[in-house]
């Protein structure tokens, strides 16, 4: 990790902060290109937007995915305040980023959040193989 890292995380801190000074949860992230200049910024608003996907990693992720060019997201580095929850994970890895660097990791994260996380939801398959395959065969030629 470099000295120019640990700004860029300090910032991903500072947007962590102004999301609890407005009623979120306290994550924030930012998006920094190959050049080193900030892309975009986020931070938390699922309680503000009623909208439990709103986690500032998959926002810059959908932003990365809709703006950048894959040669440019590729050379991205995104820096957060937490390590990416599992959906955040997903969406940075399809959107193509290049590099995550994050301060709490998620272990650390549980520690600090009296009751833990969200229970398991059982999941059960795969099924009916035969009946699925249809419609996806042949799409990701």
């Amino acid at each position: 990790m470099t000295p120019e890292d640990e700004n860029f995380l300090r910032r991903a801190i500072e947007l962590a902060a102004k999301a609890r000074a407005t009623g979120d949860a306290p994550f924030g992230s930012l998006l920094v290109g190959p050049d080193g200049d900030v892309l975009a910024e986020e931070h938390n608003t699922v309680t503000r937007d009623g909208d439990i996907s709103a986690h500032p990693e998959l926002k810059l992720a959908r932003w990365a995915a809709r703006r950048l060019d894959p040669a440019t997201a590729a050379g991205t580095t995104m820096y957060t305040s937490c390590q990416p929850c599992d959906m955040c994970r997903g969406a940075i890895e399809r959107s193509g980023l290049g590099r995550v660097v994050y301060a709490l990791s998620n272990e650390q994260l549980a520690m600090l959040k009296p009751g833990g996380g969200w229970p398991r939801v059982p999941q059960e398959g795969p099924a009916l193989f035969e009946e699925a395959r249809v419609p996806v065969e042949g799409f990701y030629r």
